[in-house]
């Protein structure tokens, strides 16, 4: 197996990274897998401290075949850093599995990750593999892994193939018909246009919706685990872009997958669960504009 290397980008969360990386090195494939640390440099003075603790932490981490830090000299930001990262890995690579520094792993997420990677790389329909998966109902009517049209960015895998056709900005979106939107929504259930909005005004700047939506105009598919593979630590208002929250929880696949699905189609049973579940969300629109107001002003003083 030609195991992909493992990126992860970090910053100032020194707890997160520790809970991160511990469990990544209780993965199976973790001692044969690269390992390559993106360290972002403080936005701050007042982060110099907290950004160079993670330092001092990641240049001690073993367990890998090989560790490769890159510390940025700047504070390139999480959108740039990422995209700058993937880019980087992707082109030398050929294939990259992607983690922040607030995810943890199931012990099987890597032999899930390099499965997939070998087993769908000659087909272009598939895009994406993701490693989180949302606490919907009816799983049991779904098979281990499915397809689906929305890409996550809790711990994923690509190709290069796959990541060339990314693009950071509103050309990828400019074709976009009310028709297409809606589908991009999930026939309305989540508005994640409204993302799209928000990078437009320049009230936020991502990179996974980009990346959904450079997916989604090739038509592209992403695989899903039935189980999640990755429980994501960091809803507990210390990321970018997030507020306390449990409603995204999980408890992580304690057996590896076994089961990858032949027939490259989206999976209705699972589209119709997640679209239930952004809908059990939804919360008045006067509270749902107070969140993303205090996303924006902690955004704006990091």
């Amino acid at each position: 197996m030609n195991l992909a290397p493992i990126v992860l980008f970090v910053f100032n969360r020194l707890s997160h990274t520790q809970q991160t990386i511990n469990a990544l090195k209780k993965n199976t494939l973790s001692n044969l897998s690269d390992l390559i640390i993106y360290s972002d440099a403080p936005k701050t003075q007042e982060q110099t401290q907290s950004v160079q603790q993670v330092r001092d932490y990641i240049k001690q981490v073993n367990g890998f075949k090989t560790v490769t830090i890159v510390e940025r000299e700047i504070n390139f930001g999480l959108a740039k850093s990422i995209i700058e990262g993937v880019t980087e890995v992707c082109e030398k690579y050929g294939r990259i599995i992607v983690l922040e520094d607030d995810l943890e792993t199931s012990p099987y997420f890597l032999q899930y990750m390099n499965d997939a990677l070998d087993i769908y790389k000659d087909i272009n329909d598939v895009m994406h593999v993701s490693g989180y998966m949302f606490p919907i109902s009816g799983v049991q009517a779904l098979p281990e892994t499915f397809f689906m049209r929305t890409t996550t960015c809790w711990g994923w895998a690509t190709w290069n193939r796959a990541w060339k056709s990314f693009k950071k900005d509103l050309s990828i979106t400019s074709e976009f018909t009310n028709t297409m939107i809606n589908k991009f929504n999930l026939e309305g259930s989540y508005d994640y246009w409204a993302h799209v909005r928000l990078n437009e005004k320049g009230i936020l700047n991502t990179w996974a919706i980009f990346w959904y939506a450079s997916v989604f105009q090739k038509n592209g598919l992403c695989l899903h685990p039935a189980i999640s593979m990755v429980s994501n630590i960091g809803n507990d208002n210390t990321g970018s872009h997030c507020m306390e929250t449990s409603q995204y929880d999980v408890v992580t696949a304690s057996k590896p997958i076994i089961f990858f699905e032949a027939d490259v189609k989206e999976n209705s049973i699972a589209v119709a669960g997640l679209r239930q579940f952004y809908i059990s969300l939804k919360l008045p629109l006067s509270t749902r504009v107070m969140r993303k107001i205090r996303i924006i002003i902690k955004e704006c003083f990091k």
